[in-house]
């Protein structure tokens, strides 16, 4: 018999703690039960790390089931460990059947995350124990202050623990109790104690590793040498002997053998960490003087295949010596050593590693998923400076558990306020792709319903998603047109009118509460148009509504018997809702594959999961970047660059960004549509982000952005193997969005600044619509048909001037380093009038050397125009108003589409003066003349 079977004999016996398939599957395990009387095995996060990053038998196995069903790295993980588990656990089972259930356990740890949950450790390992569904499981509980009452309860329940991270004896003594109480209650429930089980794992070497790290400190200080150098390496053995004699005095007595009596077994102690770490020590020190009665010790195969090879088996060794294991212990306090303080700083630090442990765990489960699915490839290039605070700030959010905290809707991630609200959006994707039928019979009701065009009515997160599939996608083949309307422009209605067949049109009125001012007086206009069309009985079936549960368009839908009506989620705010109804309804009406876009989505969503660590997510570091780079650095200017076909995400990112971040005079400035330049017409206040779509790759583009990473800008490039990925870039900015917020420290899920300029414009339209006259202000300046107009305080700013291009000098010369210039045209949105604006912002950006802005009101009332109001105090704005060639009356009131738009200009102005912004107004008497003259005031103002 070799010395490991010997054990046996002595009442110990021998585990293994390490597990890895070969090991089953190779049949070494059972070699080891029957050669060395193996009798159970352990696990932890650092031996299913070692496992499945780098053993190759895990490879077939992980790309069968992430190509089958592709998930999470916690998901993946609990996957492939599960099925070791199991596997174990067969394997083990003659051993437990032949032992009464005293032995043949394999242990699974619950996740060291929960370490300081109670209810949390109780929930995970109710949910371990009956997926691994074995009898000879334990569940590995941590001996923390929050673990212990989990193992009272669990025991109670009849669930076998092994409790770990033991190494001060009154918390072993407390561990014991939980576990005697546990029993008492389980019995009391009439469940059977004879089949409950439970190891308490006292760690060894890791004490002699602290204590003898500070005697040997006090040695080399010059300390007493004869007293300190016999105490190295005795204080582990020392403290593991007191807690045997503790382990003997609590399960005895009268109270203990009532519950023998009944078929209980002792919890037995169990010698963890029996590594020797210091090679001077006998390599079998921690086996050979810890044999007791009723113990286990779980052996790491190097420690094993040592005692094997030529361990002495001591019956009773622990037992021996005992004043010894006083003297020892009490030396060592003499010496200023706090046993305690050591004991508590272990249990703290071994929390930590094991969370480390699974850290490296994940992210190598991340890593090799990463390599099977397809997820759009991101580089970051960025100045040294920056990707160093950015790397700091990943790990400070790993060690914090943020990522998992943000997930677990923990509102203090941001501000503590209502942000756990508005989290829905992190998992809508799965939500709606277990929901996709009710939009597949949506399209194919459309497609049968002959309708050729599809009409959207909304504004801002209603509107700029679906705006971005339709462009990027085109039209499908055998689908009906799309078109979005997004504006209170009387030339933009009138234009959308006259693109469509009303007759065959099916109208989306998208609104989350059902009352904002655009979409009700749209559908009020497209209402009327088509009770004109298709008469007052029918007019309804050509419409759709989209809005959140209990809203007032909802009730309109069903008191006018819409042909559809869908719901959205409360808890995801407007511009997070594009991957929700709000986004995929119209989808579908596009002839967009909505389940395969989904599937797609997923991808991403899964490598942004709770597991994933902040290093290795893509959407936690895009999210790191843009907050650290903004609050460290000053680059608070997000500069998109999209390739053609995709530009569109353009104006989704500014508003997803803009509203969500810019408030409490912080935030991102999103800049969108700005041609690139050369490194010269920047400051040091932009992130570059480029986003291209293969196979629609510029050179030019690339080789600026090349030349703008080389000059110390921060670029990130994002690439898309195919457009239908478009939905992975969705989720990705949606969290980097609200990572960044948390940077920054805000919360990215309110606009309280939009709200302030609809109460302005809800007081004009008031005024309107009960006939009540409107004061015009008096302009400071007329030239050629354009009127300039300033409040007191701009105007005092400005002086007086005698040219339109010398007013406009001198207010875009108030732009300066760090600052933004942003151009706020309430006019018609054609692409003609992007060309003017386009052309007038890069002047003003190569002659200021600042950002610049472009925003079609009301549209961006919605989207930056809260970053304009709430955001830093560092732009410079140029607001456009025009009159209207032709205007017309919104049905049922007294005020018509160009009043309301001008009540939202005058509105929107009022709050940035409010805000005591730098802004003035030009209004264009006609708005092509106008653009022409403005375009050459400002040529010649910076000539």
């Amino acid at each position: 018999m070799n010395p490991l079977k010997q054990l046996a004999e002595a009442g110990q016996a021998p585990w293994l703690d390490f597990v890895q398939r070969g090991l089953i599957e190779g049949g070494e395990l059972a070699t080891m039960v029957a050669r060395d009387g193996l009798k159970g095995v352990t696990s932890n996060p650092a031996i299913f790390e070692k496992a499945i990053a780098h053993a190759p038998e895990y490879g077939e196995a992980f790309q069968r089931f992430v190509r089958e069903r592709d998930c999470a790295p916690m998901e993946i993980y609990e996957h492939l460990a599960i099925a070791d588990i199991q596997a174990a656990a067969d394997a083990l089972a003659p051993v437990h059947r032949e032992t009464g259930g005293r032995d043949g356990f394999i242990s699974l740890e619950v996740s060291p995350y929960l370490a300081n949950d109670t209810q949390g450790t109780i929930d995970e390992a109710r949910r371990l124990w009956a997926a691994v569904d074995r009898p000879n499981l334990m569940i590995k509980v941590p001996a923390t202050s929050a673990g212990i009452p989990a193992i009272h309860t669990l025991i109670g329940e009849g669930l076998s623990i092994n409790v770990t991270l033991l190494f001060a004896v009154p918390r072993y003594e407390a561990v014991a109790q939980a576990y005697i109480a546990g029993l008492e209650d389980y019995a009391a429930k009439g469940g059977d104690v004879s089949k409950v089980a439970s190891v308490a794992s006292f760690f060894v070497s890791r004490i002699d590793t602290v204590i003898d790290r500070e005697l040997q400190a006090r040695i080399d200080a010059g300390g007493p040498a004869g007293i300190l150098q016999p105490l190295l390496g005795q204080a582990a053995i020392a403290n593991a002997k007191l807690a045997y004699e503790s382990f003997r005095r609590i399960f005895a007595g009268k109270a203990w053998e009532a519950l023998v009596a009944k078929g209980a077994q002792v919890q037995r102690l169990l010698w963890a960490s029996t590594g020797v770490k210091n090679p001077d020590y006998p390599d079998t020190l921690y086996v050979e003087r810890l044999i007791g009665r009723d113990t286990v010790n779980t052996m790491p195969p190097a420690t094993m295949d040592a005692f094997r090879d030529h361990g002495s088996v001591v019956h009773d060794a622990v037992e021996q010596d005992i004043e010894g294991a006083y003297a020892v212990l009490h030396a060592i306090e003499e010496q200023g050593i706090s046993l305690a303080t050591v004991t508590h700083d272990l249990v703290e630090d071994g929390v930590r590693q094991f969370a480390e442990a699974f850290d490296k765990l994940l992210g190598a489960v991340a890593e090799k998923r990463e390599a099977l699915v397809t997820v759009n490839a991101a580089r970051i290039e960025a100045p040294e400076d920056i990707a160093h605070a950015v790397n700091e700030a990943a790990a400070g959010w790993r060690a914090d558990g943020v990522v998992r905290r943000l997930w677990a809707g923990d509102a203090a991630v941001w501000t503590g306020a209502d942000e756990a609200d508005w989290l829905g959006w992190l998992d809508i994707v799965g939500q709606e792709h277990a929901h996709v039928g009710t939009l597949v019979r949506f399209a194919n009701a459309i497609r049968e319903g002959g309708f050729t065009h599809v009409a959207l009515l909304g504004m801002g997160g209603s509107s700029l998603g679906p705006e971005v599939l339709a462009t990027s996608f085109g039209r499908q083949a055998g689908w009906p047109h799309f078109h979005m309307l997004d504006s209170t422009d009387p030339a933009q209605i009138r234009a959308l009118e006259r693109k469509l067949d009303l007759a065959k049109t099916m109208f989306i009125v998208s609104s989350k509460s059902g009352s904002t001012l655009e979409p009700n007086i749209m559908l009020a206009h497209f209402r009327a148009r088509m009770i004109e069309t298709a008469g007052e009985a029918a007019w309804s079936r050509h419409f759709t509504a989209v809005t959140d549960p209990g809203s007032s368009l909802e009730q309109v839908a069903k008191h006018e018997r819409f042909a559809h009506l869908f719901h959205g989620v409360k808890s995801i705010g407007g511009r997070y809702s594009v991957l929700s109804k709000f986004g995929l309804v119209p989808a579908a009406a596009m002839g967009i594959d909505v389940s395969d876009f989904l599937v797609r989505t997923s991808h991403m969503v899964a490598s942004c999961a709770a597991s994933v660590p902040a290093d290795r997510n893509p959407g936690v570091r895009l999210g790191l970047l843009l907050g650290t780079a903004a609050t460290r650095f000053g680059r608070d200017k997000v500069t998109i660059v999209t390739s053609p076909r995709i530009a569109g995400l353009g104006a989704w990112l500014e508003q997803l960004i803009a509203e969500s971040t810019g408030k409490q005079g912080r935030g991102l400035i999103p800049v969108d549509g700005e041609a690139l330049g050369e490194p010269a017409a920047y400051g040091k206040d932009r992130v570059f982000a480029q986003l291209v779509l293969k196979g629609d790759e510029d050179k030019a583009q690339d080789a600026k952005l090349a030349a703008l990473a080389k000059a110390g800008h921060p670029v990130v490039r994002i690439v898309l193997d195919d457009v239908a990925q478009i939905g992975q870039e969705f989720f990705r900015w949606e969290m980097a969005t609200a990572v960044a917020g948390a940077i920054i420290g805000i919360n990215p899920f309110d606009q309280p600044d939009v709200e302030a300029s609809k109460i302005k414009t809800r007081a004009l339209t008031d005024a309107y619509e009960k006939g009540a006259p409107v004061a015009a202000p008096d302009p400071v300046f007329r030239e050629n048909g354009i009127a300039v107009y300033a409040d007191p305080a701009n105007a005092e700013a400005l002086g007086r001037h005698n040219t339109l291009s010398a007013w406009l000098k001198h207010h875009f010369q108030r732009a300066h380093a760090g600052d933004y210039i942003g151009l706020l045209a309430y006019i018609e949105h054609t692409r003609a009038h992007e060309a003017k604006l386009e052309a007038i912002r890069l002047r003003l950006r190569d002659a200021r050397k600042v950002a610049t802005c472009v925003g079609f009101g009301p549209r961006f009332l919605h989207s930056t125009g809260q970053a304009y109001k709430g955001g830093p105090n560092s732009g410079v704005f140029l607001q456009i108003t025009a009159d209207d060639a032709a205007d017309f009356a919104v049905p049922g009131h007294r005020y018509s589409f160009g009043q309301v738009k001008g009540a939202q200009a005058e509105g929107d102005l009022g709050v940035l003066v409010e805000r005591e912004r730098r802004a003035i107004r030009v209004h264009l008497a006609e708005v092509d003349a106008g653009l022409a003259e403005l375009e050459k005031a400002i040529d010649h103002a910076f000539a």
